[in-house]
């Protein structure tokens, strides 16, 4: 007999920007249900009628597409709501639930309808993944509601009803459903549906232990889209938040983590959210790129902020020194290469801030390295060819005094890439011409 299909959901609210935890929660369902040749499906949990918006619900499937967490299967709550009713009428005709007459709560003048599951005050016992046996009296829950009215059902009843129905076999999601488990697992019970297998992942945590929060943290995929993060840095990073493979390699694609994810490597305790990290992450797996891909990447990202004619020839340094595409961005519309098309002006100070030696000294460096560039080919004028040239000198007559004059030279600017970096996106030419024009200025 063959085992049954393995099939995983991930179900967000269409209530405002999707959290990072609810990413990571999707990603190690998609991963676990991959992994078994099963089914992931998203659902949107949209009966929230006051809270709900179109817009989140269109955020939602863009989210998951730009992760690349495309579900196998997608719809909403709401398509499923006569069958949510159907189950309700049919729990109290049978009488495991009762249309209870009670005041109501915002104003106790009014009397409402709700509908109350018969408790049997049992323990209730389920065996998680991560956590291993967890027992929970839910004696206390009494006869909790599950429904407003008869054709108006509560968060905990309509989920369970959806998950039996798409014969949901692993509910993997963050620990703080845990106290929800007991309800679900007693309305499903009365239903008479079969139990899922569960695994309550821990929380993302701020750097000071308090739960990760949108608001207060900034802890939205949006924000970190709008700053220039990348889903395969992101999804790398996210995977590592509460799970490690056991060994020192830490840059994974989506496909290996399906290759190396295993659900039981998956810590109890809080996971430390840090964005320094993340940042390390997206950097790494920025310079996997090619330059035609950062291109298309950054160029996109600019969207009708405009990008520069040289920009072609700055790829890889910008892909070298951004950790965001945020970044690279900002390199460009803050001037940082600006020296690439316009001519350099600068007063002699500069050319001495950072050189520690007097004009008369720095002048004579900038003469030696002309002398030492101009003996070098203009084939195949690099950054490695001048460093490998002009380096030996600096370093015997003093870095600072030489390499401060030479790179304020070439950008104009008291930062900018390093000096053997600019000659090789100047060319030989328009290096020299500068390199001679801040000799004459000294």
């Amino acid at each position: 007999m063959n085992p049954k299909k393995i099939i995983t959901r991930i179900a967000p609210s269409p209530t405002g920007q999707m959290h990072i935890g609810t990413v990571r929660t999707a990603l190690f369902n998609y991963i676990f249900a991959k992994q078994h040749g099963g089914t992931y499906f998203v659902r949107i949990e949209d009966t929230d009628r006051e809270r709900n918006k179109e817009e989140w619900v269109d955020a939602i499937w863009q989210d998951f597409e730009w992760c690349g967490l495309i579900p196998d299967q997608k719809y909403r709550q709401s398509e499923h709501i006569e069958r949510h009713k159907e189950l309700l009428k049919s729990l109290v005709a049978s009488g495991k639930a009762y249309i209870s007459k009670e005041s109501k709560k915002d104003d106790p003048s009014k009397e409402v309808e709700v509908v109350r599951l018969k408790n049997p005050g049992t323990s209730i016992t389920f065996d998680d993944l991560i956590r291993g046996s967890v027992t929970i009296d839910t004696t206390d829950l009494g006869d909790f509601v599950i429904a407003r009215a008869i054709d108006d059902p509560l968060y905990h009843f309509a989920v369970v009803v959806d998950d039996g129905d798409a014969g949901v076999t692993h509910v993997l999601r963050a620990e703080e459903h845990i106290s929800n488990t007991p309800r679900q697992i007693l309305i499903l019970e009365a239903l008479g549906f079969e139990r899922p297998t569960y695994a309550h992942f821990p929380l993302i945590l701020a750097p000071d232990r308090t739960k990760l929060s949108k608001r207060k943290h900034g802890a939205s995929i949006e924000n970190y889209r709008a700053q220039g993060f990348i889903p395969e840095g992101m999804i790398n990073y996210l995977a590592f938040l509460g799970w490690n493979p056991g060994t020192e390699e830490e840059l994974f694609t989506l496909d290996e983590l399906i290759e190396q994810f295993s659900i039981d490597k998956l810590q109890k305790s809080g996971a430390i959210f840090d964005e320094t990290k993340m940042r390390w992450f997206n950097h790494e797996h920025l310079k996997k790129l090619s330059d035609d891909e950062f291109t298309q990447r950054l160029t996109a990202f600019a969207g009708k902020r405009p990008t520069p004619q040289y920009l072609g020839k700055i790829i890889s340094l910008l892909r070298e020194r951004s950790q965001t595409l945020g970044e690279a961005l900002q390199a460009i519309t803050d001037g940082e290469f600006a020296f690439m098309e316009d001519e350099v002006t600068y007063a002699p100070e500069l050319l001495l801030q950072g050189a520690k030696v007097d004009a008369s000294v720095a002048k004579q460096h900038l003469q030696k390295v002309l002398e030492i560039l101009e003996a070098l080919p203009h084939e195949n004028f690099t950054a490695e060819r001048a460093k490998e040239a002009v380096f030996p000198y600096a370093t015997e007559q003093g870095r600072s005094g030489v390499l401060w004059p030479m790179r304020v030279a070439l950008s104009g600017k008291e930062k900018s890439p390093d000096p053997f970096a600019l000659c090789a996106l100047l060319g030989k030419e328009k290096t020299l011409e500068r390199i001679a024009q801040a000799s004459h200025v000294l």
